[in-house]
């Protein structure tokens, strides 16, 4: 696995951290022989650490370009009319590593900024938070919609913000998803159209020669393969969805 890789994942660790003592423990198991025992304690960083593992996913679902790939991978399956074909597994796979690359330029700017000071220097947990806050906020307000920020800031009863920076942070995540989810249907929907034209077209075909009980998916398939792979789909694709997102 990449160095950078477990950078990130550290990256998220740092987001989410909910404590900030390292050096104290907690008591897991005594086991006593003898006149003296032998004590084994939990520290509480690695308790942090376990917490922290459970709200990665939720992380990233929620603050990543994850959402609008793995449902535009989705959707072009079902497109496709290929079932299962590829896998979730592989589906989940290809855009969690895909995530991995837009986001990388985020990533790493927390990382050289927020948890390289912390770590190293020993940079305060508040300052490090903050640090760390601002590159994915740019990130998540360079994708979100004005609308849906004035829709949840309508919905809270906080007015209209002054700047992009007085987004509340439980503001923005909402926005940002519902953002995401108007962007990945959209994309979805452009990807259905030349598959749904070959759909037509075959049914058309299958009628004009009295052939109604035959399926026309079962005959279109083969074609919609055909041309997804002429046309080097799956290259658009990644290419498209990577250039949709901004970054700097």
């Amino acid at each position: 696995m990449p160095r950078n890789f477990w950078r990130h994942v550290g990256v998220l660790v740092l987001l989410v951290l909910p404590l900030a003592a390292w050096s104290q423990g907690l008591p897991l198991l005594n086991v006593t022989g003898g006149a003296k025992g032998t004590q084994y304690s939990l520290t509480l960083q690695l308790l942090a650490l376990m917490t922290t593992l459970s709200v990665l996913p939720s992380l990233l679902l929620m603050m990543t370009s994850f959402v609008r790939i793995i449902i535009v991978m989705s959707l072009l399956r079902q497109a496709l009319g290929t079932g299962q074909t590829p896998p979730n597994t592989v589906l989940v796979g290809l855009s969690l590593f895909l995530t991995l690359f837009i986001m990388q330029p985020v990533l790493t700017d927390v990382y050289q900024n927020a948890l390289a000071p912390y770590l190293q220097n020993g940079l305060d947990f508040d300052k490090a938070l903050a640090a760390a806050e601002a590159p994915i906020r740019k990130f998540m307000m360079a994708q979100t919609r004005g609308d849906d920020i004035a829709l949840f800031m309508q919905i809270a009863r906080k007015g209209e913000p002054l700047t992009p920076a007085t987004v509340p942070f439980t503001t923005l995540v909402p926005a940002f998803i519902t953002s995401e989810l108007k962007s990945a249907f959209t994309i979805g929907f452009l990807i259905y159209i030349p598959f749904v034209v070959i759909d037509l077209i075959v049914a058309s075909v299958l009628m004009s020669m009295g052939m109604m009980m035959l399926s026309p998916m079962m005959i279109s398939m083969p074609f919609k393969l055909m041309l997804f792979v002429l046309v080097d789909g799956w290259g658009l694709i990644m290419g498209s969805l990577a250039a949709s997102f901004v970054t700097t």
